[in-house]
């Protein structure tokens, strides 16, 4: 109840929680910005409720148990009443595709970043220098392999081209 902050003990499972917010009347509905939150305020705003996602750190002083459903609940019911409560903005999907691709953008920097540094590593363990920055470092990493390879074991060799072309 939106007045007094009761909490009815209700569970139901995900594939029923759209039926039960269509058989209530159009009502706020607060929850916690969480992974899969955007799409069920989409879902829930198209059936007339107002939806409101508030960010954890707003919820998380007021969950003074253990982290359980009720205690959850409770927690968003009240840290939404706070004057200072920081909300987030419900997203699109074409909104969410485009962070999305930031996202896998940001992996694939890192990774790729974690694969050159690895591989500039492991080459300067054998004497070999290679410079700093993916351009340098992919300019030169073709020569400095050629020069090792009569040197080093044919596995070890082997094994860092194929690392380097899983990088490119």
């Amino acid at each position: 109840m939106a007045q007094t902050g009761e909490i009815q003990r209700i569970k139901p499972k995900r594939n029923q929680v759209i039926e039960f917010f269509t058989r209530r009347e159009p009502s706020l509905v607060v929850m916690e910005a969480c992974g899969s939150a955007h799409c069920w305020a989409r879902q829930l705003m198209s059936l007339g409720h107002d939806v409101k996602l508030i960010a954890p750190r707003s919820v998380r002083p007021f969950v003074l148990r253990n982290k359980t459903d009720t205690a959850d609940a409770r927690a968003i019911w009240t840290a939404a009443q706070q004057p200072d409560a920081r909300f987030v903005a419900v997203k699109t999907e074409a909104q969410q595709a485009i962070l999305a691709l930031h996202r896998l953008r940001a992996q694939r920097m890192k990774f790729r970043i974690m694969q050159t540094n690895a591989l500039r590593g492991l080459l300067y363990e054998f004497g070999e220098v290679l410079p700093r920055g993916y351009h340098a470092f992919a300019d030169n990493i073709s020569a400095c392999l050629a020069r090792v390879a009569d040197r080093l074991p044919g596995l070890l060799v082997d094994s860092l081209r194929e690392q380097w072309t899983r990088v490119q």
